[in-house]
């Protein structure tokens, strides 16, 4: 299956059913009086966030979603038939986002979670509903309210518990191979991965998903190599794993590309919490290696942790630590829960 994280969509929600002009019609009953009855309402568009789904693939090939118009009114006191509802089903983590693409409408980052976009028109009233002591044979009735029309982005940004960034060819994909049961693709060139891959850890008994980012270079936030695109992938995520190959030239200088580009993006990620690894230790002797540590230590004052994702050594240590991080960020998150149903019950 392809992954599709947004898509343009256009959306129109049912017009109201028109109001019926109708008299009584029946055999020894004179001036039986208006009988129309009112049109139906037209249906809404919804977004609802569903289980089972990680892509918006199926926004690629249908991107227009019309509700029909609803039953007019009939003789006989006879109301039209509503039309149904439309109801989109987009992955868990979906951001409904305006035509500009830029103002929110709605953030469905729950299982369960919807929203309508487009409200239906109501039905038109018979003319049964203006009769009155002065006027007892109204001839005219109301039309159905047109129904809403509107374009809006979708834009998905997957549920991880923790990300993988790095610059390309740091090790991610094989990391996230070794911890998980996910398969992505691993090659000795850059860019092998060009879409998030996702994989479940296990670690210290529980379980958290790992989210592997492509990788960023030098220029992103202005669109250079993948741009910074799939970054929003990571908003969600309690820490990030920052994964630097050893076997580089500077590790200082790809610790800060990344870091910048982080900046550029903006405070959600910046602000995260971050665990930095060396990787490929195993590729480099133990002297060059200690090297390059005392000189990362010196000019950033960081101390990073020295993995290998070929060899797994140290590898079960880091998924711990990212555990730690992500075990503290949900306790945190069910108490501000817990404090939210508080507020909401009580009453004065």
């Amino acid at each position: 299956m392809k992954f599709l994280d947004e898509a343009k969509i256009y959306v129109r929600s049912g017009d109201g059913g028109a109001g019926a002009v109708s008299f009584r019609r029946e055999k020894f009953i004179e001036m039986g009086g208006p009988d129309g009855g009112d049109g139906g309402n037209g249906g809404d568009v919804w977004v609802e966030a569903v289980d089972a789904l990680n892509t918006l693939i199926d926004y690629r090939y249908q991107q227009h979603f019309k509700v029909r118009t609803a039953g007019h009114g009939m003789g006989r006191l006879r109301a039209g038939a509503n039309s149904e509802d439309i109801v989109l089903k987009v992955p868990t983590g979906t951001e409904v986002y305006e035509a500009d693409n830029e103002t929110l409408i709605a953030d469905l980052a729950k299982l369960g979670d919807r929203v309508r976009i487009a409200r239906g028109g109501n039905g038109g009233f018979g003319n049964h509903h203006f009769k009155s002591a002065t006027n007892r044979a109204p001839r005219h009735a109301n039309p159905g309210i047109e129904g809403e029309e509107r374009w809006i982005w979708l834009r998905l940004k997957l549920i991880a518990d923790a990300g993988l960034l790095g610059l390309p060819n740091a090790g991610k994909s094989t990391l996230l191979a070794a911890v998980s049961a996910a398969k992505p693709k691993i090659a000795d060139y850059p860019f092998t991965t060009l879409h998030p891959q996702l994989g479940v850890v296990k670690a210290g008994g529980n379980s958290f998903v790992l989210a592997d980012i492509p990788g960023l270079i030098e220029g992103a936030n202005e669109g250079v190599g993948l741009g910074t695109r799939f970054l929003g992938h990571v908003e969600r995520c309690a820490v990030l794993l920052h994964l630097i190959d050893v076997t580089g030239d500077d590790p200082v200088k790809a610790y800060r590309v990344i870091r910048k580009e982080l900046k550029d993006y903006g405070p959600e990620l910046e602000g995260k919490p971050e665990i930095i690894a060396f990787n490929k230790i195993d590729a480099i002797s133990d002297k060059e290696l200690e090297k390059k540590l005392a000189d990362f230590k010196k000019r950033l004052k960081k101390t990073p942790i020295l993995i290998s994702g070929a060899t797994q050594k140290n590898v079960d240590d880091t998924m711990k630590r990212l555990l730690t991080v992500i075990q503290a960020d949900r306790k945190a998150a069910r108490k501000q829960e817990d404090q939210g149903v508080e507020l909401e019950d009580w009453h004065p």
